[in-house]
């Protein structure tokens, strides 16, 4: 075992409401000009999202993040129920007004994210960027579930695996010392431990596929680690 295994010097941080704007805002400028500048073939390719390709997601994506900026979240608006009603009203739009609508919910949403003081949506804007590195793994681009966004998305999935209940994880990441700190502590279970990089952290606590990917894991399952469920 690490001689981290009883890192203790550890707060909470506070929440940064800023956070999800800069994740979005980030990543707009990465991934629209790439997928401006792609073939529409490339939009018809499969992605991690079971069920649905590259066109379909984004689709989701946009619609996600326009309902946040015109506040349209009524009861169960994110359930699977209503993602699929989302796509399946886009899936006549021109692709130009698909990636019109996402640039606008990337633009736009982070703004709105901040003034919901509770931060229950700061989840959406993390799954967001998750999404992004699914295009990027589809298009078998470099850098999915990781590049200078990670800044960015770390403290949110930090934050997102306390609300969701998680087991406490230390995160032993190549490119950071002391660990990244998951989940909640209990008192009957000792913290779980990881090391590897951070885009199969991502991988595992959203439930991305692994494969060909290097890690250790003790103290907790992949599956206790998932935060989109």
């Amino acid at each position: 075992m690490s001689e981290y295994s009883e890192y203790s010097e550890y707060e909470e941080p506070e929440r940064d409401p800023e956070l999800p704007g800069r994740l979005l805002r980030t990543e707009r400028d990465t991934l629209m000009p790439l997928l401006r500048a792609s073939d529409k073939e490339r939009f018809e390719l499969r992605t991690a999202c079971p069920g649905w390709t590259v066109r379909q997601l984004l689709a989701h994506c946009g619609a996600a993040l326009v309902r946040i900026v015109e506040d349209r979240l009524e009861e169960g608006v994110f359930l699977p129920e209503s993602n699929a009603a989302d796509v399946a009203e886009r899936e006549d739009w021109p692709l130009g007004r698909v990636l019109d609508e996402l640039e606008r919910g990337f633009t736009e949403a982070g703004d709105v994210i901040a003034g919901h003081k509770d931060g229950l949506l700061d989840a959406v804007a993390l799954g967001e960027w998750v999404h992004a590195g699914d295009v990027r793994e589809a298009f078998g681009e470099p850098g999915a579930y990781g590049g200078e966004s990670t800044e960015y998305a770390l403290p949110l999935l930090e934050v997102t695996s306390r609300r969701r209940k998680t087991p406490r994880l230390h995160a032993f990441l190549s490119c950071s010392t002391p660990p990244l700190v998951l989940g909640n502590e209990t008192e009957s279970r000792p913290v779980a431990q990881f090391w590897g990089d951070v885009p199969t952290l991502i991988r595992i606590c959203t439930g991305r596929p692994l494969v060909g990917t290097r890690y250790e894991l003790y103290g907790a399952t992949e599956q206790e680690l998932c935060i989109y469920r």
